[in-house]
């Protein structure tokens, strides 16, 4: 594995963080998490479904794409236990998960412009190529969890919902799209992580998250010769002495 460049892995984990981010966008904007369906028995009028997002809702009548009812101060007076909780969780999941994004590339920009020779004074500082890429690991994965919990709770809130009220509620598409999403990030993480795993055992400083201590100049330098070490010590001091 070409630990000291530039990874297939690191870069396919960095467009599989943003194929997952769009996802995630675009799950939190859709206005189709659930729909209720009011079916009616009067064949002069048409069945009426109502579409559910997390800040807007839709109603429609079957067979026209325009919204009757377009309601824009949905989110907030959510009704809905299972979406007041996606409204935090999922823009928190996106925030945290554009942060791993830019540690990801900060990583592999501290990979492909590195020099041969380690900086002396830039090695004392934490911010490497492994440190970035596994906390950005950790923070994938934890983009995926806050996403994945909520949006796996709408079905077995669909269910209580159902079971309270009448059979006219089933969850839309908007869920899979996070799921999916969520996936990706879970994915994500684990491609940072094999990545790290099969680099540590480099010597190198740059592999290492944290530094134990600071690396020193000698670490770097040829070392010197025996006699060149004590050139500089092997100094004859007369002694003078007096005498009475």
């Amino acid at each position: 594995m070409g630990c000291r460049d530039v990874h297939a892995a690191t870069v396919l984990s960095f467009l599989c963080g943003i194929a997952s981010v769009a996802g995630l966008f675009a799950g939190t904007l859709l206005p189709n998490w659930r729909k209720l369906r009011l079916i009616t028995f009067n064949k002069n009028e048409k069945n009426l479904t109502v579409y559910t997002g997390l800040w807007v809702k839709c109603a429609r009548y079957d067979g026209s794409s325009d919204c009757l009812m377009y309601d824009t101060t949905w989110y907030s007076s959510v009704d809905q236990l299972d979406l007041r909780v996606l409204q935090f969780a999922l823009p928190l999941s996106i925030l945290i998960a554009v942060g791993a994004l830019v540690l990801c590339l900060i990583g592999m920009c501290n990979t492909a412009f590195r020099s041969s020779v380690p900086n002396i004074k830039l090695a004392k500082c934490l911010v490497n190529s492994a440190g970035c890429h596994l906390v950005a690991g950790l923070l994938f994965f934890l983009a995926g969890t806050v996403s994945l919990s909520p949006s796996i709770w709408v079905f077995f809130y669909n269910i209580h919902l159902n079971r309270k009220f009448e059979p006219v509620f089933t969850f839309d598409y908007a869920v899979y799209v996070t799921i999916a999403s969520a996936g990706g990030l879970f994915m994500t993480s684990l491609l940072l992580f094999v990545w790290y795993c099969a680099c540590k055992s480099l010597p190198s400083p740059f592999w290492q998250p944290l530094y134990s201590h600071p690396p020193s100049m000698h670490t770097y330098s040829q070392p010197y010769s025996a006699r060149s070490r004590l050139s500089a010590i092997e100094i004859d001091i007369p002694v003078v002495s007096h005498t009475t």
